[in-house]
C-alpha cells in the first residue's frame, strides 16, 4: 500500500503541533504522525489523499504552515512503527500505569499494566488527553460500577476501568477499525468488555461513570446524551480539547445538571471531572 508523506514546518510548535495532529487525524484521513524539530510529518493512504482538503486545512490553520508532499515507497509500516513506538508510564496520585505494546517489556513495579496494539487507533497514552484520562480512571473509585467509554478507540480507558474492578464496561466507537482493534486489545488484557459500533444516539441503559475523550464539537453536541444515561451522583470525564475550551464545556455541563469537581491540564490540553 502506497502512502503520502506530508512534511509540515511551523514557527511555533507549542500546542500548535498537537492541534495539527488533532485536525489531520480527527477531521481528516491521516493515520500516523512523527514529530520533528520544527514541525510534523503526517502520513495518509494515497487513495485517501485530497490536495484540496489539505490546502484548505492549511489556509484555515491559526498559524502559518509550510508543507511539502511526496509519495512514500511501499514498506512494512508495522515494523517501522515498532522501531519508534515507546511504552508510556502514566503517573497518578497514588501509583502508576504502564501502557505498552506486546513487544515492550513487562513490568512488575507498577500498579496496572495495559497492553495496547494501537494499529492507528487513538489511545496509546502518548497524547496528553489520553494520559490525563488514564490518570483520572486510575484515581476514580470504579469498583462494582457501570462504566461507559464513548469514542473508545483502542479501549485503553475501558480496559483500565475493568482492571480496576468495574462491574460492567461498555466501549463505543463509530470507526470499525477502532472497534476491531478494541476487541483485540480487550482479549490481550484478558478483560470482558461490551464493545460495539455506534454513536451517542445509540446509547441505552444507565452508567455510574461516562468517559468521553473525543473533541470539543462532538462533546458539546453529545453531552446531553451522556447526561441522560448518567446516574445521579455519577461522574462524567471529558477530554480532547484545549484549555481555552474549558469554559464553554463547563457551561454546557451546568445546563445539564452537572458541576465541575476537578480538572487536569497537560501541554495546553484539558480534562474535566464533572458530577451529576
Amino acid at each position: 500500500m502506497t502512502y503520502i508523506e506530508v512534511t509540515f514546518t511551523m514557527d511555533d510548535t507549542g500546542v500548535f503541533r498537537d492541534m495539527l495532529v488533532d485536525t489531520l487525524g480527527n477531521e481528516g484521513p491521516y493515520e500516523s504522525f512523527v514529530e520533528t524539530t520544527n514541525g510534523l510529518q503526517a502520513y495518509v493512504k494515497e487513495s485517501e489523499y485530497d490536495p484540496r482538503w489539505l490546502a484548505a486545512t492549511v489556509q484555515a490553520f491559526p498559524l502559518p504552515l509550510k508543507y511539502e508532499v511526496k509519495p512514500m515507497e511501499d514498506r512494512d509500516w508495522n515494523a517501522e512503527w515498532e522501531k519508534s513506538h515507546e511504552a508510556v508510564l502514566v503517573k497518578y496520585d497514588g501509583g502508576s500505569v504502564w501502557v505498552r505494546a506486546p513487544f515492550h517489556p513487562h513490568r512488575t513495579d507498577v500498579d496496572y499494566e495495559v497492553i495496547i496494539e494501537p494499529k492507528m487507533s487513538f489511545g496509546t497514552a502518548h497524547h496528553p488527553t489520553t494520559y490525563m484520562m488514564l490518570s483520572y480512571v486510575a484515581e476514580l473509585d470504579v469498583v462494582g460500577k457501570r462504566v461507559l467509554d464513548m469514542g473508545c478507540g483502542t479501549a485503553v480507558l475501558a480496559i483500565l476501568a475493568k482492571l480496576r474492578g468495574a462491574a460492567y464496561v461498555e466501549g463505543v466507537d463509530v470507526d470499525e477499525w477502532a472497534y476491531r482493534n478494541a476487541q483485540e486489545n480487550a482479549a490481550a488484557n484478558g478483560v470482558d468488555l461490551l464493545l460495539r459500533l455506534g454513536d451517542a444516539g445509540t446509547l441505552q441503559g444507565r452508567f455510574d461513570v461516562v468517559i468521553a475523550n473525543i473533541n470539543r464539537n462532538i462533546l458539546l453536541a453529545d453531552m446531553e446524551r451522556y447526561a441522560a444515561v448518567l446516574n445521579p451522583g455519577g461522574t462524567l470525564l471529558l477530554s480532547g480539547f484545549y484549555e481555552a475550551d474549558e469554559g464553554v464545556l463547563i457551561a454546557k455541563a451546568n445546563t445539564l445538571g452537572m458541576t465541575l469537581k476537578g480538572k487536569k491540564n497537560r501541554d495546553g490540553w484539558s480534562a474535566l471531572q464533572l458530577v451529576k
